[in-house]
């Protein structure tokens, strides 16, 4: 009810309350002679110029901005951060930063009875540009059956891990399979 109030005022138009005391007929209880309140008629307002009417919409539409976005700004933004990245890949370029990546590489014996020692032996063999063999181990996986726990440092544009993986296990008659225990970049 309330809004409907507020319409009513805004607009200048009666209320529904005024409507209805207009519409009934006044009960005459005691012939008393009251003059009834006169409610005005809204006066219509002049229609508004042409240019002025275009103007305030235009402003109007300038100030209202649901979504926050604003072109000029947002090309603004837009071309600092172009700027930026053009900068930071051109320093990339000059101190020639190479993605290195640490792996670490379960080997799984074929059986209890293969030579892990021998084994790592023929794995560090295996060379390629970009690749650093790293620290070895051996961990015991269960009823006396060890596996070989190696490491390496790869260059990520020069060595690819799905390879490395399958010349390790091109030795058929020693490994079962190549697990990445883990992957982590340099």
């Amino acid at each position: 009810m309330t809004t409907v109030l507020f319409y009513c005022a805004i607009r200048g138009i009666a209320t529904p309350h005024e409507m209805k005391m207009q519409a009934a007929p006044a009960k005459e209880e005691k012939p008393v002679k009251e003059e009834e309140p006169k409610v005005e008629e809204p006066k219509e307002a002049a229609p508004p110029k042409k240019e002025e009417a275009a103007a305030p919409a235009a402003e109007e539409d300038d100030d209202i901005d649901l979504f926050g976005s604003d072109d000029e700004e947002d090309e603004e933004v837009e071309a600092e951060r172009n700027r930026r990245l053009a900068e930071s890949q051109a320093k990339k370029k000059e101190k020639g930063v190479i993605a290195k990546s640490s792996i670490v590489l379960d080997v799984k014996p074929f059986d209890d009875e293969t030579d892990l020692g021998e084994l790592e032996k023929k794995i560090r063999e295996v060379t390629m540009e970009g690749l650093d063999w790293k620290a070895s181990k051996l961990e015991e996986i269960a009823f006396g059956i060890k596996k070989l726990v190696i490491s390496c440092h790869v260059e990520d544009d020069k060595v690819s891990t799905d390879l490395l993986v399958e010349k390790i296990e091109e030795f058929e008659d020693e490994v079962q399979s190549v697990d990445i225990a883990a992957f982590n970049k340099l």
